[in-house]
């Protein structure tokens, strides 16, 4: 049956394969902009009164995304580049035809795109259709950076130093930049890049790009780019050297263990130091080190209360780990990534790590890294070892090929016979993305073996998608194998021993007049059977979806599931008496979910769900949000959610409230200060985080983060800390 299944994946991944034959062509080669070289030097301002912008060529008439994408965007913008031998630059004019305040969310860094007007510029530096950069600002000159992967999704996360600066009046801003090349990665001896341009108006509430572009589509897809034609050849690549050396101090006292019983534990005082360094090996590759690397100015996760049966995920927010995440983290579907870069280091420290990726030449990327963590006191599996290798080989336009590797090893029990099981762990596998030449088509497959000790046999994973998607119809198809033993201990891999099983249809109607710019219904199945074809869970969904003119959204919910346990699970998860194993339950839930329009000062979200739960109890969920801004300078955030739970006897009736109010200050571009209060009633736990920032210099910071801890019933405080790092960016 195993080697059955198996037959089965690969037929999955040849015809997938064989989809993608047809060559992905351009959509706006027509679409032309070419940049000639400053006859003057450029001061970043926000006032175009160089010489060398009076000349540039003017990119203008952009053409409507949203609401609609068959005409010329009716509010103006003109965009003007040129570049000298240190930087790319850009100015912007967006013009105003409605009156009224600017719609900003705050000063901070990579801002909300919906909650902004705003201006960006994405760009193809490798001419893959696939990977780029993206730069912008919103019209308070808040800036937006962040890397691109699989041909329009964009990384946040990543930082790089460069400048701008805005003007802003009654009828237009400006924003004017300049990007150093040292700071982002191109093609050596090409003279053109995929490039395009995004305006988002909210008082107009009108969506509009250079390269015209479908409305389902977002603006940042790079193979509906125009083309930046360079007059000359690009400066030669200079070897990058970049050194972030950081210096912190911390306060920090537990008052209670693990179990909640009080202690009176001395304070502790620490001093830590550390550094990374960026070093570019070519203009398309970068190697990054890092010695004894410090996360505590990371922003926490938001809670959530967890009532499914596995375990939740939470996003990188760590820097090292951001930079061409695409080649490691990306892999995979959202329950089947072999690596989640959040194992490393999770509870002890990292001592050092490497990590070198990007492009060698026009068709092959690589990504290798390798981080070492501490022997923390009292962990048994003591120090480890993590290795990951991936090699991605472009295909046609957009398609790829990615073999990739990814290795724990426990440094200290290698050896050990009483730890031959977490020894090691190791995943070799390849995955293929499909990119076919209409853009009607997309998906990708994968498949994976695993190498654990005293595991083997029905050690695989596969697992695929396909979607045609076109302005009024989407259907999609996601299948899922995974063996018994397959084991990704450096994944997120929740379940395993299981075939899925996902198609879905999405039907949309936009009617001509009316405040509804569209509607329709979508269907969605996701069936889990066992390796015998014997079903253990499936759910069933009716959703339809209203989208109104001014960009709220209003969607019904139906929904049906049937679940097989598999294990004995804890309904309530908070330690109560499991429901034994291979007991079924089945019911249903209805809901809706709204979303109000983003362009005003106070945004509202409602998600509520009513209906049946496990052992034919009952499940009340209701979650929402609501959002204040005082522009451009406070941002106020109040998420809740409330689940009331009845079950029989031992469970009886459960009520889980969790709050979490967050405050954003902007004081300038270069101070901040958030802090964010939790109250989550399922984990008996609240906590009140504060993080000060001052950006003194580009890339380069002071924080101060205050963190406490508290039980909840009765109330008193866990644990303490107080944390001052300093960081400094230098160049060579």
């Amino acid at each position: 049956m195993y080697l059955s299944n198996i037959r089965i994946a690969f037929i999955f991944i040849l015809s997938f394969g064989a989809s993608s034959i047809s060559f992905a062509q351009k959509k706006n080669t027509n679409k032309q902009y070419h940049i000639h070289k400053a006859t003057d030097a450029i001061v970043i301002d926000g006032i175009m009164n160089e010489a060398s912008w009076k000349t540039a060529d003017i990119a203008q008439k952009f053409a409507m995304v949203q609401p609609m994408d068959t005409s010329i965007a009716n509010v103006p913008t003109e965009v003007r580049m040129t570049f000298d031998d240190n930087n790319l630059y850009i100015l912007a004019i967006c013009f105003k035809v409605s009156k009224g305040k600017d719609m900003v969310e705050s000063l901070k860094r990579d801002w909300n795109f919906t909650k902004n007007d705003n201006f960006i510029v994405f760009m193809d530096t490798y001419g893959d259709l696939t990977n780029g950069f993206t730069f912008g600002a919103n019209a308070a000159g808040a800036q937006w950076d962040g890397t691109m992967y699989d041909g329009g999704s964009v990384d946040l996360n990543w930082d790089n130093k460069w400048i701008s600066a805005i003007y802003n009046d009654s009828s237009k801003y400006i924003w004017e930049a300049a990007i150093p090349f040292k700071s982002i990665r191109y093609k050596k001896g090409i003279k053109e890049w995929g490039i395009n341009f995004s305006r988002n108006d909210l008082k107009t509430t009108e969506k509009s790009s250079w390269a015209p572009m479908p409305r389902h589509f977002p603006t940042a897809s790079l193979s509906y780019t125009g083309n930046l034609v360079w007059d000359e050849d690009l400066p030669p690549h200079q070897n990058n050297f970049s050194l972030i050396p950081y210096f912190k101090t911390n306060y920090g006292k537990d008052f209670a263990n693990s179990d909640g019983s009080k202690i009176n534990s001395a304070s502790v005082i620490g001093k830590e130091y550390g550094m990374d360094a960026k070093i570019s090996l070519s203009s398309s590759l970068n190697l990054d080190l890092t010695i004894n690397p410090d996360f505590s100015q990371v922003e926490v996760d938001r809670q959530v209360t967890n009532l499914s049966r596995f375990e939740l995920f939470f996003p990188e927010k760590r820097q090292f780990f951001l930079e061409n995440a695409d080649l490691f983290s990306n892999l995979g579907f959202a329950n089947t990534r072999p690596f989640f870069s959040r194992r490393i280091g999770l509870n002890t420290n990292i001592d050092y790590g490497a990590r070198m990726s990007g492009s060698i030449d026009k068709k092959w990327r690589i990504g290798v890294m390798d981080m070492k963590t501490a022997n923390m006191p009292g962990d048994n599996t003591g120090a480890q070892n993590f290795s990951v290798f991936a090699l991605q080989r472009k295909l046609f336009k957009k398609s790829s090929i990615e073999l990739f590797y990814i290795d724990k090893t426990g440094i200290n029990n290698i050896n050990s016979s009483t730890n031959a099981e977490t020894a090691y762990n190791r995943n070799l596998g390849f995955e293929y993305l499909i990119a076919p030449s209409n853009n009607l088509w997309s998906g990708k497959s994968i498949f994976i073996k695993s190498f654990t000790p005293q595991k083997s046999g029905n050690d695989f994973l596969t697992a695929g998608n396909l979607q045609y998607s076109t302005r009024k119809l989407i259907v999609s198809w996601q299948h899922e194998i995974v063996g018994n033993n397959y084991n990704a201990e450096v994944g997120y891999v929740p379940r395993n021993n299981y075939i899925k099983i996902a198609p879905a249809i999405t039907k949309v109607f936009f009617p001509k007049s009316g405040i509804i710019l569209s509607h329709g219904p979508q269907l969605s199945t996701t069936y889990y059977y066992n390796m015998d074809m014997r079903s253990t869970d499936n759910t069933k969904a009716f959703t339809y979806l209203i989208t109104y003119r001014n960009k709220s959204t209003l969607a019904a919910v139906i929904q049906n599931d049937y679940v097989e346990l598999l294990a004995p699970f804890d309904p309530t998860r908070i330690g109560k008496t499991p429901l034994a194993a291979h007991t079924k339950h089945q019911w249903s839930t209805a809901g809706f979910d709204w979303v109000s329009a983003p362009q005003h000062q106070t945004t509202f979200t409602l998600s509520t769900r009513v209906g049946g739960y496990y052992a034919n109890g009952n499940l009340v969920s209701v979650s929402g949000d609501i959002g204040y801004r005082i522009q451009p300078f406070v941002n106020l955030d109040f998420a809740a959610t409330y689940n009331h739970i009845e079950l029989p006897q031992p469970w009886g009736n459960n009520n889980f409230l969790l709050l979490g109010p967050k405050m954003d200050l902007t004081f300038t571009n270069k101070i901040f200060f958030t802090a964010f209060y939790q109250y989550n009633e399922q984990t008996k736990n609240i906590n009140f985080n504060t993080r000060f920032q001052w950006r003194y210099k580009p890339v380069s910071d002071l924080f101060i983060v205050y963190t406490d801890n508290y039980y909840i019933g009765p109330v008193f405080i866990k644990n303490r800390a107080v944390v001052l790092k300093f960081t400094y960016w230098w160049n060579k």
